[in-house]
Protein backbone atom coordinates (compact mmCIF):
# COMPACT_ATOMS: atom_id res chain seq x y z
CA UNK A 1 0.00 0.00 0.00
CA UNK A 2 1.40 3.47 -0.88
CA UNK A 3 0.31 6.73 0.64
CA UNK A 4 0.31 9.57 -1.69
CA UNK A 5 0.96 13.30 -1.28
CA UNK A 6 0.21 12.59 2.33
CA UNK A 7 0.91 14.67 5.68
CA UNK A 8 2.73 12.64 8.44
CA UNK A 9 4.07 12.78 12.39
CA UNK A 10 7.18 11.53 11.46
CA UNK A 11 9.65 10.02 13.92
CA UNK A 12 10.38 13.26 15.65
CA UNK A 13 6.63 14.32 16.13
CA UNK A 14 6.76 16.99 13.93
CA UNK A 15 4.65 17.34 10.65
CA UNK A 16 5.79 16.99 6.72
CA UNK A 17 3.58 17.45 3.99
CA UNK A 18 3.43 16.04 0.83
CA UNK A 19 4.98 12.93 1.51
CA UNK A 20 4.83 9.73 0.15
CA UNK A 21 4.85 6.16 2.30
CA UNK A 22 5.50 2.81 1.14
CA UNK A 23 3.79 -0.56 3.18
CA UNK A 24 5.50 -3.77 2.65
CA UNK A 25 4.42 -6.81 4.92
CA UNK A 26 4.28 -6.29 8.04
CA UNK A 27 6.62 -2.85 7.96
CA UNK A 28 6.91 0.58 6.80
CA UNK A 29 9.43 0.18 3.63
CA UNK A 30 9.72 3.65 2.35
CA UNK A 31 9.11 7.53 3.43
CA UNK A 32 9.87 10.40 0.68
CA UNK A 33 9.48 13.41 -1.13
CA UNK A 34 8.68 11.74 -4.53
CA UNK A 35 6.95 8.69 -5.26
CA UNK A 36 8.54 5.59 -5.68
CA UNK A 37 9.59 3.64 -8.53
CA UNK A 38 8.26 0.45 -6.65
CA UNK A 39 5.11 -0.53 -7.01
CA UNK A 40 3.19 -1.12 -3.35
CA UNK A 41 -0.01 -2.36 -4.35
CA UNK A 42 -3.39 -0.13 -3.67
CA UNK A 43 -2.95 3.73 -3.64
CA UNK A 44 -4.34 5.76 -1.42
CA UNK A 45 -4.78 9.37 -2.07
CA UNK A 46 -3.58 11.58 0.43
CA UNK A 47 -4.47 15.29 -0.07
CA UNK A 48 -6.58 16.16 2.88
CA UNK A 49 -5.17 13.57 5.33
CA UNK A 50 -2.51 12.70 7.80
CA UNK A 51 -0.96 10.07 8.79
CA UNK A 52 0.73 9.54 11.88
CA UNK A 53 1.94 6.27 14.21
CA UNK A 54 -1.09 4.13 15.90
CA UNK A 55 -2.21 4.73 19.54
CA UNK A 56 -0.84 1.94 22.26
CA UNK A 57 -3.07 1.93 25.38
CA UNK A 58 -1.34 1.60 28.32
CA UNK A 59 -3.76 0.79 30.37
CA UNK A 60 -7.06 -1.71 30.12
CA UNK A 61 -9.34 -3.73 31.22
CA UNK A 62 -11.00 -4.74 27.63
CA UNK A 63 -13.99 -7.06 28.99
CA UNK A 64 -15.38 -4.44 31.26
CA UNK A 65 -17.13 -3.06 28.21
CA UNK A 66 -20.10 -5.19 29.38
CA UNK A 67 -19.99 -2.74 32.12
CA UNK A 68 -20.19 0.39 30.31
CA UNK A 69 -22.44 3.02 32.32
CA UNK A 70 -23.47 0.23 34.56
CA UNK A 71 -22.50 2.21 37.69
CA UNK A 72 -22.62 5.94 37.55
CA UNK A 73 -22.08 8.69 40.17
CA UNK A 74 -21.19 6.85 42.89
CA UNK A 75 -18.15 6.64 45.17
CA UNK A 76 -15.23 4.69 43.98
CA UNK A 77 -16.09 1.94 47.06
CA UNK A 78 -19.50 1.72 45.86
CA UNK A 79 -18.97 1.81 42.74
CA UNK A 80 -16.76 -1.98 42.92
CA UNK A 81 -18.62 -3.23 45.69
CA UNK A 82 -22.54 -2.84 44.37
CA UNK A 83 -22.11 -3.08 40.87
CA UNK A 84 -18.69 -4.29 39.23
CA UNK A 85 -17.85 -7.21 41.52
CA UNK A 86 -20.98 -8.76 41.55
CA UNK A 87 -20.85 -8.31 37.95
CA UNK A 88 -17.80 -9.53 37.29
CA UNK A 89 -18.81 -12.52 39.52
CA UNK A 90 -20.85 -13.74 36.82
CA UNK A 91 -18.97 -13.20 33.95
CA UNK A 92 -18.11 -16.54 31.52
CA UNK A 93 -15.75 -17.18 28.62
CA UNK A 94 -18.02 -16.37 25.50
CA UNK A 95 -19.16 -13.24 27.01
CA UNK A 96 -15.96 -12.25 27.96
CA UNK A 97 -14.61 -13.39 24.19
CA UNK A 98 -17.54 -10.94 22.64
CA UNK A 99 -16.65 -7.76 24.77
CA UNK A 100 -12.83 -7.91 24.13
CA UNK A 101 -14.33 -8.25 20.60
CA UNK A 102 -16.25 -4.86 21.18
CA UNK A 103 -13.25 -3.10 22.69
CA UNK A 104 -11.07 -3.95 19.91
CA UNK A 105 -13.62 -2.75 17.35
CA UNK A 106 -13.77 0.23 19.73
CA UNK A 107 -9.95 0.80 20.16
CA UNK A 108 -9.63 0.01 16.31
CA UNK A 109 -12.71 3.12 15.37
CA UNK A 110 -9.99 5.24 18.13
CA UNK A 111 -6.62 4.45 16.65
CA UNK A 112 -5.97 1.89 19.09
CA UNK A 113 -3.20 0.11 17.99
CA UNK A 114 -2.49 -2.47 20.46
CA UNK A 115 -3.45 -2.71 24.30
CA UNK A 116 -2.16 -3.74 27.78
CA UNK A 117 -4.62 -5.69 29.56
CA UNK A 118 -5.32 -6.78 33.50
CA UNK A 119 -8.19 -9.24 33.90
CA UNK A 120 -8.76 -12.85 33.68
CA UNK A 121 -10.84 -15.25 31.17
CA UNK A 122 -6.98 -14.32 29.34
CA UNK A 123 -7.31 -17.36 27.03
CA UNK A 124 -10.64 -15.81 25.76
CA UNK A 125 -9.59 -12.32 25.89
CA UNK A 126 -6.85 -13.60 23.58
CA UNK A 127 -8.81 -15.34 20.66
CA UNK A 128 -11.12 -12.03 20.70
CA UNK A 129 -7.88 -9.97 20.02
CA UNK A 130 -6.41 -12.60 17.68
CA UNK A 131 -9.62 -12.76 15.34
CA UNK A 132 -9.74 -9.15 15.73
CA UNK A 133 -6.13 -8.25 14.15
CA UNK A 134 -5.37 -5.63 16.92
CA UNK A 135 -2.19 -6.35 19.77
CA UNK A 136 -2.11 -6.50 23.09
CA UNK A 137 -0.22 -7.55 26.10
CA UNK A 138 -2.26 -9.38 28.31
CA UNK A 139 -1.63 -10.18 31.98
CA UNK A 140 -3.74 -12.36 34.33
CA UNK A 141 -3.83 -10.34 37.12
CA UNK A 142 -3.42 -11.37 40.81
CA UNK A 143 -4.62 -10.82 44.17
CA UNK A 144 -4.62 -12.89 47.04
CA UNK A 145 -5.87 -10.85 49.75
CA UNK A 146 -6.13 -13.99 52.42
CA UNK A 147 -2.37 -14.45 51.88
CA UNK A 148 -2.51 -18.04 50.77
CA UNK A 149 0.71 -19.79 49.46
CA UNK A 150 0.83 -17.98 46.16
CA UNK A 151 2.10 -21.27 44.46
CA UNK A 152 -1.40 -22.86 45.18
CA UNK A 153 -3.81 -20.10 44.03
CA UNK A 154 -5.72 -21.05 41.03
CA UNK A 155 -4.93 -17.18 39.58
CA UNK A 156 -1.19 -18.16 39.42
CA UNK A 157 -1.74 -21.58 37.63
CA UNK A 158 -3.76 -20.05 35.32
CA UNK A 159 -1.30 -17.74 34.60
CA UNK A 160 1.35 -19.66 34.03
CA UNK A 161 -0.54 -21.69 31.53
CA UNK A 162 -1.91 -18.88 29.66
CA UNK A 163 1.90 -17.51 29.53
CA UNK A 164 2.65 -20.77 28.22
CA UNK A 165 -0.10 -21.53 25.53
CA UNK A 166 -0.45 -17.82 24.43
CA UNK A 167 2.84 -15.44 24.91
CA UNK A 168 4.17 -14.78 21.09
CA UNK A 169 1.00 -15.90 19.83
CA UNK A 170 -1.06 -14.44 16.83
CA UNK A 171 2.65 -13.93 14.75
CA UNK A 172 3.67 -11.55 17.89
CA UNK A 173 0.88 -10.10 18.35
CA UNK A 174 0.02 -11.03 21.69
CA UNK A 175 2.32 -10.85 24.67
CA UNK A 176 1.17 -12.22 28.08
CA UNK A 177 2.31 -9.86 30.77
CA UNK A 178 2.41 -10.82 34.29
CA UNK A 179 0.56 -8.86 36.78
CA UNK A 180 0.02 -7.98 40.51
CA UNK A 181 -3.14 -5.96 40.47
CA UNK A 182 -2.04 -3.85 43.36
CA UNK A 183 -0.58 -3.84 46.91
CA UNK A 184 -3.73 -3.58 48.94
CA UNK A 185 -5.13 -6.69 47.05
CA UNK A 186 -2.01 -9.59 48.29
CA UNK A 187 0.75 -9.76 50.56
CA UNK A 188 4.54 -9.12 50.53
CA UNK A 189 5.06 -13.09 49.96
CA UNK A 190 2.68 -13.16 46.88
CA UNK A 191 4.36 -10.03 45.13
CA UNK A 192 7.61 -11.49 45.57
CA UNK A 193 6.57 -14.75 44.10
CA UNK A 194 5.44 -12.91 40.95
CA UNK A 195 8.50 -11.17 41.04
CA UNK A 196 10.70 -14.59 41.29
CA UNK A 197 8.71 -16.35 38.66
CA UNK A 198 8.95 -13.20 36.18
CA UNK A 199 12.73 -13.29 36.49
CA UNK A 200 12.83 -16.84 35.56
CA UNK A 201 10.68 -16.00 32.22
CA UNK A 202 13.29 -12.78 31.59
CA UNK A 203 10.95 -11.86 28.43
CA UNK A 204 8.06 -10.53 30.02
CA UNK A 205 6.76 -6.84 31.40
CA UNK A 206 5.05 -6.29 34.60
CA UNK A 207 1.55 -4.07 34.83
CA UNK A 208 0.19 -2.92 38.31
CA UNK A 209 -2.17 -0.41 39.73
CA UNK A 210 -0.27 1.75 42.05
CA UNK A 211 -1.23 4.74 44.11
CA UNK A 212 -4.63 5.17 42.41
CA UNK A 213 -6.25 6.80 44.92
CA UNK A 214 -5.24 8.89 48.27
CA UNK A 215 -7.05 5.89 50.58
CA UNK A 216 -4.69 3.43 48.69
CA UNK A 217 -1.57 5.54 49.34
CA UNK A 218 -2.27 6.42 52.70
CA UNK A 219 -3.40 3.09 53.84
CA UNK A 220 0.27 1.66 52.73
CA UNK A 221 2.08 3.68 54.53
CA UNK A 222 -0.23 2.73 57.40
CA UNK A 223 0.59 -1.08 56.74
CA UNK A 224 4.48 -0.86 55.51
CA UNK A 225 5.92 1.90 56.49
CA UNK A 226 6.45 2.89 53.27
CA UNK A 227 4.42 4.04 49.56
CA UNK A 228 2.95 1.62 47.21
CA UNK A 229 5.93 2.59 45.36
CA UNK A 230 8.79 1.89 47.33
CA UNK A 231 7.05 -1.16 48.66
CA UNK A 232 6.93 -2.92 45.05
CA UNK A 233 10.47 -1.96 44.43
CA UNK A 234 11.36 -3.86 47.59
CA UNK A 235 9.66 -6.67 46.57
CA UNK A 236 10.97 -7.05 43.25
CA UNK A 237 7.87 -6.32 41.17
CA UNK A 238 9.83 -2.86 39.77
CA UNK A 239 12.57 -5.00 38.72
CA UNK A 240 10.30 -6.38 35.96
CA UNK A 241 10.18 -3.64 33.28
CA UNK A 242 6.64 -3.03 34.61
CA UNK A 243 3.75 -0.34 33.67
CA UNK A 244 2.57 1.78 36.95
CA UNK A 245 -1.05 2.76 36.43
CA UNK A 246 -2.62 5.69 37.77
CA UNK A 247 0.19 7.41 40.14
CA UNK A 248 -2.22 10.32 41.10
CA UNK A 249 -0.53 9.72 44.51
CA UNK A 250 2.50 9.62 43.88
CA UNK A 251 5.84 11.43 46.04
CA UNK A 252 8.34 12.87 44.74
CA UNK A 253 10.45 9.98 46.18
CA UNK A 254 8.56 7.38 44.23
CA UNK A 255 8.95 8.89 40.74
CA UNK A 256 12.85 9.04 41.92
CA UNK A 257 11.92 5.06 42.31
CA UNK A 258 10.88 4.23 38.79
CA UNK A 259 13.11 6.82 36.64
CA UNK A 260 16.02 4.04 38.61
CA UNK A 261 13.51 1.01 38.10
CA UNK A 262 12.73 2.42 34.27
CA UNK A 263 9.13 2.04 34.89
CA UNK A 264 6.44 3.62 32.89
CA UNK A 265 3.54 6.31 34.09
CA UNK A 266 0.68 4.89 32.88
CA UNK A 267 -1.56 8.29 33.14
CA UNK A 268 -5.26 7.72 32.75
CA UNK A 269 -7.21 10.79 33.15
CA UNK A 270 -10.61 10.44 32.13
CA UNK A 271 -10.68 7.30 34.94
CA UNK A 272 -9.43 9.20 37.23
CA UNK A 273 -11.37 12.58 37.16
CA UNK A 274 -14.92 10.91 36.75
CA UNK A 275 -14.00 8.41 39.76
CA UNK A 276 -12.61 11.63 41.60
CA UNK A 277 -9.40 10.24 42.80
CA UNK A 278 -7.44 12.91 41.09
CA UNK A 279 -5.33 13.60 38.51
CA UNK A 280 -2.24 12.57 37.55
CA UNK A 281 0.72 15.79 37.84
CA UNK A 282 2.65 14.60 33.90
CA UNK A 283 4.68 17.62 34.66
CA UNK A 284 6.27 16.15 37.67
CA UNK A 285 6.53 12.60 36.14
CA UNK A 286 8.44 13.92 33.24
CA UNK A 287 10.29 16.46 35.14
CA UNK A 288 11.39 13.54 37.11
CA UNK A 289 12.81 11.77 33.98
CA UNK A 290 10.09 8.96 34.22
CA UNK A 291 9.12 7.59 31.22
CA UNK A 292 5.32 7.87 30.55
CA UNK A 293 2.48 6.34 28.16
CA UNK A 294 -1.19 7.04 28.18
CA UNK A 295 -3.98 4.52 29.48
CA UNK A 296 -7.75 4.66 29.16
CA UNK A 297 -8.92 2.42 31.91
CA UNK A 298 -12.31 0.34 31.33
CA UNK A 299 -15.08 2.05 29.79
CA UNK A 300 -17.03 0.93 32.74
CA UNK A 301 -15.26 4.23 34.45
CA UNK A 302 -14.35 6.48 31.46
CA UNK A 303 -16.72 5.02 29.72
CA UNK A 304 -14.98 5.06 25.85
CA UNK A 305 -12.06 4.36 24.41
CA UNK A 306 -11.54 7.67 22.29
CA UNK A 307 -7.93 8.24 22.77
CA UNK A 308 -7.56 11.88 21.55
CA UNK A 309 -9.83 12.74 24.53
CA UNK A 310 -7.40 10.96 26.20
CA UNK A 311 -4.41 13.09 25.10
CA UNK A 312 -6.36 16.23 25.23
CA UNK A 313 -7.84 15.50 29.01
CA UNK A 314 -4.08 14.31 30.26
CA UNK A 315 -2.96 17.91 28.73
CA UNK A 316 -5.61 20.04 30.28
CA UNK A 317 -5.56 18.04 33.52
CA UNK A 318 -1.75 18.58 34.08
CA UNK A 319 -1.88 22.27 33.34
CA UNK A 320 -4.50 22.10 36.76
CA UNK A 321 -2.82 19.40 38.37
CA UNK A 322 0.74 22.01 38.08
CA UNK A 323 -1.06 25.00 38.03
CA UNK A 324 1.00 26.07 34.76
CA UNK A 325 -0.84 25.84 31.46
CA UNK A 326 2.80 25.60 29.81
CA UNK A 327 3.06 22.07 31.73
CA UNK A 328 3.35 19.70 28.57
CA UNK A 329 3.64 20.05 24.92
CA UNK A 330 1.17 18.41 22.95
CA UNK A 331 4.36 16.83 21.62
CA UNK A 332 5.44 15.07 24.56
CA UNK A 333 2.07 13.90 25.16
CA UNK A 334 1.70 12.61 21.14
CA UNK A 335 5.17 10.85 21.76
CA UNK A 336 3.42 9.46 25.06
CA UNK A 337 0.65 8.24 23.28
CA UNK A 338 2.78 6.17 20.66
CA UNK A 339 6.06 5.97 21.31
CA UNK A 340 5.89 5.56 24.89
CA UNK A 341 3.36 3.20 25.52
CA UNK A 342 5.02 0.84 22.58
CA UNK A 343 7.80 1.04 24.37
CA UNK A 344 6.13 0.37 27.96
CA UNK A 345 4.62 -2.86 25.86
CA UNK A 346 8.27 -4.05 25.11
CA UNK A 347 6.93 -3.28 21.09
CA UNK A 348 10.59 -1.81 20.20
CA UNK A 349 9.78 -1.89 16.28
CA UNK A 350 6.73 0.12 16.59
CA UNK A 351 5.29 3.57 17.91
CA UNK A 352 6.88 5.78 15.06
CA UNK A 353 6.40 6.52 11.36
CA UNK A 354 9.68 5.17 10.30
CA UNK A 355 11.10 3.28 7.71
CA UNK A 356 11.95 -0.32 9.13
CA UNK A 357 9.33 0.43 11.70
CA UNK A 358 5.81 -2.01 12.31
CA UNK A 359 3.12 -0.48 10.51
CA UNK A 360 0.83 0.20 13.03
CA UNK A 361 -0.70 3.43 11.68
CA UNK A 362 -3.67 5.80 11.68
CA UNK A 363 -4.87 8.15 9.19
CA UNK A 364 -6.81 10.77 9.68
CA UNK A 365 -9.16 13.54 7.69
CA UNK A 366 -7.69 17.18 8.64
CA UNK A 367 -9.81 18.75 6.17
CA UNK A 368 -13.02 19.62 8.22
CA UNK A 369 -13.74 22.77 9.74
CA UNK A 370 -12.83 22.01 12.91
CA UNK A 371 -8.99 21.63 11.98
CA UNK A 372 -8.54 25.31 10.07
CA UNK A 373 -6.36 27.21 9.97
CA UNK A 374 -3.21 25.64 10.68
CA UNK A 375 -0.80 27.55 12.73
CA UNK A 376 0.21 24.03 14.20
CA UNK A 377 -1.52 20.75 12.98
CA UNK A 378 -0.23 18.91 15.81
CA UNK A 379 -1.93 21.37 17.96
CA UNK A 380 -5.01 21.05 15.84
CA UNK A 381 -4.66 16.91 16.08
CA UNK A 382 -4.78 16.62 19.98
CA UNK A 383 -7.04 19.70 20.75
CA UNK A 384 -9.53 20.24 17.91
CA UNK A 385 -9.56 16.64 17.11
CA UNK A 386 -12.77 14.41 18.61
CA UNK A 387 -11.57 10.93 17.15
CA UNK A 388 -14.25 10.96 14.48
CA UNK A 389 -11.09 12.38 12.13
CA UNK A 390 -10.00 8.64 12.25
CA UNK A 391 -10.97 7.03 9.17
CA UNK A 392 -8.05 4.12 8.37
CA UNK A 393 -6.46 1.71 11.24
CA UNK A 394 -3.55 -0.43 10.17
CA UNK A 395 -2.23 -2.96 12.33
CA UNK A 396 1.23 -5.07 10.96
CA UNK A 397 0.24 -3.54 7.51
CA UNK A 398 -3.24 -4.71 7.57
CA UNK A 399 -5.90 -2.35 7.01
CA UNK A 400 -8.77 -3.46 9.84
CA UNK A 401 -10.93 -0.32 10.11
CA UNK A 402 -11.32 1.72 7.37
CA UNK A 403 -14.58 4.65 7.11
CA UNK A 404 -16.98 2.63 9.27
CA UNK A 405 -15.99 -0.39 8.03
CA UNK A 406 -14.36 -3.17 10.11
CA UNK A 407 -12.72 -5.84 7.82
CA UNK A 408 -11.68 -8.59 10.72
CA UNK A 409 -14.76 -8.02 12.92
CA UNK A 410 -18.50 -8.53 12.51
CA UNK A 411 -19.73 -5.50 14.27
CA UNK A 412 -23.29 -6.04 14.34
CA UNK A 413 -22.53 -9.51 15.11
CA UNK A 414 -20.60 -8.69 17.81
CA UNK A 415 -22.96 -6.22 19.07
CA UNK A 416 -25.52 -8.52 18.98
CA UNK A 417 -23.98 -11.28 21.55
CA UNK A 418 -22.46 -8.38 23.85
CA UNK A 419 -26.36 -7.23 24.54
CA UNK A 420 -26.84 -10.74 24.81
CA UNK A 421 -24.22 -11.40 27.30
CA UNK A 422 -24.96 -8.28 29.23
CA UNK A 423 -28.85 -8.99 29.82
CA UNK A 424 -27.67 -13.03 30.64
CA UNK A 425 -25.66 -11.45 33.78
CA UNK A 426 -28.10 -8.94 34.50
CA UNK A 427 -30.71 -11.60 35.02
CA UNK A 428 -28.75 -13.82 37.34
CA UNK A 429 -28.13 -10.54 39.33
CA UNK A 430 -31.90 -10.07 39.83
Amino acid sequence: MLFSNITIINDNIEAETGKYVGIEGERIAYIGDTAPDKDYGRTVDGRGRLLMSGFFNAHAHSPMTLMRGYGENMTLQDWLTKRIFPFEDRLYPEAVYWATTLAMAESLRFGIVSSSDMYYFCEDMARAVIDSGAKDNISRSIVNPSGADPEMLESFAEMKAFYSDFHGAGDGRIKVDMSLHAEYTSDRRTAAALAEYAQTLGDVNMQVHVSETELEHLECIARHGMTPAAYLAETGILDIPAVAAHCVWCSDEDLDIFREKKTTVAANPVSNMKLASGICDVKRVLAHGVKLAVGTDSVASNNSLNFLEEIKTMLIGSKIASKDPTAVTVREALRAATRGGAEAQGRMDSGLLKEGCRADLIMLDISGANMHPVHDIINNLVYSGSGSEIVMTVVDGKVLYENGQYTTIDIEKTIYEVERATENILERLR
